[in-house]
């Protein structure tokens, strides 16, 4: 006889040596023992992981002469030396018939199938039917098969070998035992890989094999092809063949890994020259762009899920060394960043299939995954306007809820002003110009709030803004250099200003700001209270600085316009109003001074909360707000 291939010659002829697919095997020995053997199967699954291999050693188990419980045969595994079992193994057995249904596949030969199955079997005990390839049956000849599957005579199974299931018509599949069989795991196949170098004595080394084995994506058939072709192509020393990791990777076109661990170390860095002299290099050493797009999808692939559970994952299918790269190369980047670069790579593979210039293309598609590091997130932006607070809308309850005079004497405020807590939800995301306050209460006095902001990072345009001047303070009720804050403006008396017949534009732009804290959009509030207001026409007119109109829309979002449109209606001022960005930014205010010793500055400024967000954040204190009560 001549060479044998080691996907035949390593082909299982017991349950026991088929590898992964236990649940398969397990049920079928059962069904064996309790002679609970079914007229019709389904083996569905990748390719070369056993179903035709499974169809074979169950017909010989079926047909096998001798008997179970006997010394020869104690289990319902076939003994593998009667003469059915030697018949079948070969391919010659007369009562076993296997066909391939990719090549007859039409009515006419299901029709003598049919037919001959009427017949009883000539030696052995059933009549069995493989059917390879089962779903290329057209569906003329699946009806054909129907009653015939449904009602066979008793000494006929059918075992029908698929790897799309679902093309399989429902009433076939209900008729039929379906077992679906599972992907051989990397170490199930890396195992059978060693076991047949050891026997064919091949010299081979551990990440040699584990590149055969992760060339198989699940296959045992394609491992063992490859393997046959690398051992043919393999160095011989002292008789003996050597298989080198080097040598496969040549073999199979691939790039090691380690490339790519440094292409993903060039854009983490930003290095937008240094990647594209690597894939450079790459293209020149004749390596194809769309294999070079898809090894990088299953990198990035790896990468995640290193980054979702770890190197000791049973998601990663690889070796111990690939493990730990593919989790070096997740700690460049988070989750986020992982998932939107392999959405960018996968986008580029299918973009080379049907491209001309496809080492353009795929260096475009490189270049985004640097460009796309650069974006700032959406959640960055939102939490930095909303961390951001000057510190002349520090928040402090109204002392007295009207009075004409500003010479009237203060009344202790009822309400505490509650906690806030740098390191807590009020602080938001600390972006660009993002603020953080700080207060704690025990007992009736407070700490004094130490207003923060980063340097040297650029300044909000909420900073040194007058949001409510103090001029309308009159009309309002508040004494004239009182700071207006966020409680006295939820329950600031807005009936004062529509009591005027012609509101001024101080007056409204209280109100409006009153109305806005009320309905939860402070940063609003904030952002009109900086602004520049004028009556323009029948209109009114709000330009504000240092804001784009992106992040002025994100601010002044449609329910906060509903609460502007509703006031001004209310005040009697034209309901039609436009805001629109200025120009230039809000200046940053200088550090604090010096504070004098014994004052409520040093004293925040000694706090040990303060002293560690300072150190956190590398921010100033640019003024303290004492919010205690009088």
């Amino acid at each position: 006889m001549g060479y044998q291939v080691l996907a035949r010659k390593y082909r299982p002829q017991r349950f026991a040596d088929v590898a992964g697919q236990d649940h398969v095997t397990r049920t079928l020995m059962n069904a064996l023992s309790q002679n609970r053997i079914a007229h019709g199967y389904i083996f569905s699954g990748h390719r070369g992981i056993g179903k035709t291999t499974i169809a074979r050693i169950v017909a010989q188990a079926l047909n096998c002469r001798t008997e179970i419980g006997t010394a020869e045969r104690p289990t319902p595994e076939p003994c593998g030396t009667c003469v059915s079992c030697t018949e079948i193994r070969q391919g010659n057995a007369v009562d076993v018939i296997e066909i391939d249904a990719a090549t007859n596949r039409g009515i006419d030969e299901i029709r003598e199938l049919r037919d001959a199955a009427r017949y009883a079997p000539s030696r052995d005990r059933y009549k069995i039917y493989i059917l390879d390839e089962a779903h290329q049956i057209t569906d003329a000849a699946f009806n054909a098969l129907l009653k015939t599957l449904e009602e066979p005579p008793a000494h006929v199974i059918f075992m029908m070998a698929t790897t799309q299931p679902e093309d399989i018509p429902q009433t076939i599949r209900s008729r039929c035992q379906h077992f679906s069989f599972h992907a051989v795991k990397f170490d199930d196949i890396l195992a059978q890989l060693k076991m047949i170098a050891a026997n064919e004595e091949v010299v081979a080394e551990e990440a040699a094999l584990a590149l055969l084995a992760e060339a198989g994506d699940g296959s045992m058939r394609d491992a063992l092809s490859i393997m046959d072709q690398a051992i043919a192509s393999a160095p011989v020393e002292n008789g003996r063949a050597v298989l080198s990791s080097a040598q496969i990777r040549e073999l199979m076109g691939a790039v090691p890994n380690a490339v790519f661990e440094r292409l993903l170390e060039a854009v983490a860095a930003g290095q937008s020259a240094e990647l594209m002299e690597q894939l450079n290099l790459l293209v020149n050493a004749g390596h194809n762009p769309s294999s070079l797009a898809r090894q990088m999808v299953r990198y990035l692939r790896n990468t995640l899920m290193a980054k979702l559970g770890g190197a000791e994952t049973e998601l990663l299918q690889i070796s111990g060394d690939e493990r730990a790269r593919a989790t070096r190369t997740a700690l460049l980047f988070t989750e986020e960043e992982i998932t939107r670069n392999l959405q960018i790579v996968l986008r580029t593979f299918d973009d080379l299939n049907y491209r001309q210039e496809q080492r353009f293309h795929l260096e475009l598609g490189l270049l985004k995954l640097i460009h796309a590091q650069r974006l700032l997130p959406i959640e960055e932006l939102l939490s930095s306007v909303g961390a951001a607070r000057p510190a002349n809308m520090a928040l402090r309850p109204p002392t007295t809820p009207v009075r004409p005079a500003a010479s009237a004497a203060p009344a202790s405020a009822p309400a505490a002003t509650p906690a806030l807590s740098p390191f807590g939800p009020a602080g938001g995301g600390w972006g660009s110009g993002a603020k953080m306050e700080s207060s704690s209460q025990t007992g009736s006095s407070a700490s004094p709030v130490a207003t923060m902001e980063r340097a040297p990072a650029a300044v909000s345009a909420f900073q040194g803004a007058t949001p409510f001047p103090a001029a309308t303070a009159q009309a309002t009720g508040f004494a004239s250099g009182e700071t207006l804050t966020e409680g006295a403006l939820a329950v600031a008396p807005r009936a004062a200003v529509a009591a005027t017949s012609l509101p001024s534009i101080e007056a409204i732009r209280h109100a409006v700001g009153c109305a806005l804290v009320e309905g939860g959009h402070v940063s609003a509030a904030q952002l009109l209270g900086a602004g520049a207001w004028a009556l323009d026409g029948g209109s009114l007119r709000i330009e504000v600085s240092g804001m784009g109109k992106k992040m002025l829309a994100l601010t002044i979002n449609a329910a906060a316009e509903k609460i502007i449109r509703q006031e001004l209606q209310r005040l009697g001022a034209p309901s039609r109003f436009l805001v629109i960005p200025g120009e230039g930014a809000a200046q940053s205010a200088a550090p604090m001074a010096t504070p004098v010793a014994g004052s409520i500055q040093e004293a925040a400024l000694a706090n040990p909360l303060v002293q560690r967000a300072r150190e956190i954040f590398k921010a100033d204190v640019r003024s303290v707000v004492d919010l205690r009560q009088k």
